[in-house]
């Protein structure tokens, strides 16, 4: 999907890999790289800077960026139970603007650790990285991760954090993201 866009209004987006936000005034010509968990990966022409448009602000690309409500899934369980699987599933959806891999296939996740909590529901840990330790998509990726979890039925509670213990490298790609990337 390598579409060529000129914005019709101005947009807020995020610089990649510094992870600064910058507005672009209408009129700006972006060439569209992915679009992939809701959010567009975009280089402008003028000067090749990749950026990430957020899927809030999808719709300033056309309709056809905007992400599409998907079939509802499967109905959570009728006590409304807590189920790590979901957690996972949104986890899926959490990509790395200029790698086509969600972050669990990249290896990016390290843990992810459900406690029920005594008021009823669970605080859920979450222990990932990034591809580079200098990458500044670090924190928005962390919030895109936060953000996705406690939407999950049965979450009252998600704290992520950013490691850089044990640094990440290709090895903890799982084979779908090499299959993915043309690397098998």
């Amino acid at each position: 999907m390598r579409g060529l866009v000129v914005l019709e209004r101005e947009c807020e987006a995020t610089l990649i890999p510094s992870g600064d936000r910058v507005m672009l005034p209408a009129g700006t010509e972006l060439r569209v790289m992915q679009t992939l968990g809701g959010n567009v990966t975009v280089q402008a022409v003028s000067n090749g800077q990749l950026l990430r448009i957020d899927a809030e602000d999808a719709a300033v690309l056309g309709e056809e960026y905007v992400e599409k409500p998907k079939a509802p899934p499967e109905a959570p369980p009728a006590d409304g139970a807590f189920d790590e699987a979901r957690v996972w599933e949104q986890l899926r959806t959490v990509y790395d603007p200029e790698i086509p891999v969600n972050i669990v296939e990249l290896g990016l996740v390290y843990q992810c650790q459900a406690t029920p909590l005594p008021e009823g529901g669970h605080r859920v840990d979450i222990q990932m990285t990034v591809t580079a330790p200098g990458c500044g998509m670090g924190p928005v990726l962390q919030e895109d991760v936060r953000r996705k979890v406690q939407g999950v039925p049965g979450v009252k509670e998600a704290h992520v954090e950013v490691v850089w213990d044990p640094p990440w490298d290709q090895s903890r790609m799982s084979d779908v993201a090499r299959l993915e990337l043309g690397w098998m």
